[in-house]
């Protein structure tokens, strides 16, 4: 007997094997674009391709990709002209895309994950963002104590509540309701972040002035947020929330669910860093944040993704900034970013430049904001030795 079991049962194994072998391939099942969208992105793609541009969208959206991906849409309707139509009605963008929801990094990752490489240098599709990590804040230190070049210092993060999708997917109703939830656990903060919130919706004109004066209140979205979709509904749900102190911000539902503020004048970034450490594990507590294995905290731009940690400093360097090639280089060696006074697409004003770490994915908050950091004190070292 047992040697009849033997040979039924190395058939058995084959027979498997076989099976296993010529299974037939599966792939994601995603929604599929109606007939007037499908016309709608052939008009997009015509107009990217004729249009002159930079942007890592008309690098990386070959025709190859556009023809794999214009038929997909999320499980919450949002499509490939979600993602790329900001870039394509505005071809100055230096990025040009936009994820409509968190899925979105999935469904059209052979657009994203390009994207993604080239801006978070060298985080391929295949890396996985670290464990979130704020350092040791001890080993920071202010970048100008003599206070001559550093005007201003700022760290920011964005984070997105778990359970509700980016902006182009998001109704009114989802809009006041997130609002409400921030709002309320703002409100139970302590100590130094202690402060009040203020809804856009109903603002007395003395509160707008006031808020105006101190530099905090945020304009409805430029063009390009207005492309993606990313201020109906305005001014419902969104609001502002500062320390009494006002040196800790949150904005609510402008570009991401909810932008972390810490900043103040001169270049104390270790003060201004633990600042905003201490509010991230504050509201953390109070309101889930939206996060993925490997792209880290989700948020509306990919530019922000993994630590969405943005530190910088309005820096005058008039010396070196009239030797624009040597700052550009010391900017790389740190992988920083140098931008006009008032950010993206501005000018430098009166000389004043916004510098800031560029990379986000790949590394913890503390070196993103240890980059910063280093890379600024070069400059101000390079400034000095050019002023003799």
């Amino acid at each position: 007997l047992v040697c009849f079991q033997i040979p039924l049962l190395l058939i058995l194994i084959i027979f498997l094997i076989f099976q296993v072998k010529n299974k037939p391939q599966t792939f994601p099942e995603y929604k599929m674009v109606d007939t007037a969208m499908a016309a709608k992105l052939e008009a997009a793609w015509t107009k990217l391709e004729s249009t002159p541009s930079k942007s890592l969208l008309k690098k990386h959206l070959t025709k190859e990709i556009f023809d794999r991906l214009k038929d997909r849409k999320t499980k919450l309707g949002a499509c490939l002209l979600d993602v790329i139509q900001s870039g394509v009605e505005n071809p100055d963008s230096g990025v040009g895309v936009y994820a409509p929801d968190a899925e979105a990094y999935t469904v059209f990752a052979d657009l994203f994950d390009p994207i993604i490489e080239e801006y978070h240098a060298g985080f391929t599709k295949n890396d996985k963002h670290p464990a979130s990590d704020f350092g040791d804040i001890s080993t920071l230190s202010n970048v100008d104590p003599e206070g001559k070049y550093v005007v201003s210092t700022r760290v920011r993060c964005g984070r997105s509540m778990e359970g509700y999708p980016f902006n182009p997917c998001l109704n009114e109703t989802q809009y006041k309701e997130m609002e409400e939830k921030l709002s309320t656990s703002l409100r139970g903060l302590t100590d130094e972040l202690k402060g009040t919130y203020y809804p856009l919706t109903g603002m007395t004109k003395e509160v707008q002035q006031q808020l105006i004066d101190d530099h905090f209140l945020f304009k409805e979205g430029d063009r390009f947020l207005q492309a993606a979709n990313a201020c109906r509904y305005w001014p419902a749900g969104r609001g502002i929330y500062h320390n009494d102190n006002k040196t800790f911000l949150v904005w609510c539902n402008e570009e991401d669910h909810m932008r972390l503020i810490s900043m103040q004048k001169g270049g104390d970034l270790a003060q201004i860093y633990g600042r905003l450490v201490n509010a991230v594990k504050a509201v953390e507590k109070l309101v889930p944040f939206s996060h993925n294995d490997r792209l880290g905290f989700l948020t509306f731009c990919p530019t922000n993704l993994g630590t969405t940690i943005r530190a910088s400093v309005h820096i005058g360097l008039p010396k070196l900034a009239a030797d624009k090639a040597k700052l550009d280089a010391v900017a790389a060696k740190y992988n920083l970013q140098v931008r006009g006074t008032r950010g993206e697409h501005t000018e430098a004003e009166g000389g004043i430049y916004d510098i800031s770490n560029k990379r986000r994915m790949g590394l913890t908050e503390y070196q993103a904001v240890k980059e910063m950091h280093d890379g600024i004190l070069e400059m101000i070292k390079l400034e000095k030795q050019m002023e003799g």
